[in-house]
């Protein structure tokens, strides 16, 4: 059993993150104001009808191609950002370039104690910037800081043990406080992919954890940008699934 260790002074984990990125309610039940879905997300969606694409050929008219990968341009702090925030970016960003890589990224992460391998550094990046060009800016950076510090808080509130570690259960509920309904074999999957203790007790690790965060959190948002009437199924086109699901896999 280890404890967890402490970040510098005026950004210790356990801080609540900016209203406007997190949902009040799981995306298992209904928006706010609308009445909630027969089909909740964890569920089994209804059936679809055929497409009359087939896989392979052109999307249909009435669904233009949209590039997920459009340039990353510059952006800035937001008002308020912590210095030590910023202070952290512009000692990782050493060519003056207002951009960091990947390897800068996992570089100032790790000043912060938080220690990850590139594929979830890579997943960081896909998923604050939309894009697969691996560097992001000021703002980007400090929108991962918090989600970061939010996601750690929420490790170690379902970490009752304080092992370092949390189960199935324990991440069914970690996820769903984030707001995802993870259920049945959906979670055995994330569960058998994110564990890599080896024990005999599936667990994850608070690297892995993020991993699983990042990847049910970016698929998620996807799904709903196609389920505009909030009903538990979607539409996508071949190209678009691949683009959806490819950078979760390649990161």
């Amino acid at each position: 059993m280890s404890d967890y260790p402490h970040n510098p002074s005026g950004y210790g984990y356990g801080q609540p993150p900016p209203s406007q990125m997190y949902s009040s309610g799981p995306y298992g039940g209904a928006p706010p104001s609308q009445p909630q879905s027969s089909a909740p997300y964890g569920g089994v969606p209804p059936s679809q009808p055929q497409s009359s694409a087939p896989y392979g050929g052109a999307p249909p008219p009435s669904q233009p191609y949209s590039n997920p990968f459009a340039s990353l341009t510059p952006s800035v702090f937001p008002p308020g950002t912590d210095p030590n925030v910023i202070s952290c970016f512009q000692m990782a960003d050493q060519d003056g370039s207002g951009f960091i890589d990947d390897k800068e990224l996992q570089k100032a992460l790790f000043s912060y104690n938080q220690s990850f391998g590139l594929r979830s550094v890579h997943l960081l990046m896909y998923l604050f910037t939309n894009t697969n060009i691996r560097k992001i800016g000021p703002k980007e950076f400090t929108a991962v800081f918090s989600s970061l510090q939010y996601w750690r808080a929420i490790f170690e509130r379902f970490d009752k043990d304080r092992s370092g570690k949390i189960d199935s259960s324990e991440l069914r509920e970690a996820l769903h406080s984030l707001g995802y309904a993870v259920y049945g074999p959906v979670l055995e999957l994330l569960v058998s992919k994110f564990d890599k203790t080896g024990g005999m007790n599936k667990a994850i690790e608070y690297d892995n954890f993020i991993e699983c965060c990042l990847t049910v959190k970016g698929l998620t948002e996807k799904f709903k940008e196609k389920d505009t009437t909030y009903s538990g199924s979607a539409t996508f086109t071949y190209d678009s699934f691949m683009l959806t699901v490819l950078p979760f896999l390649i990161a």
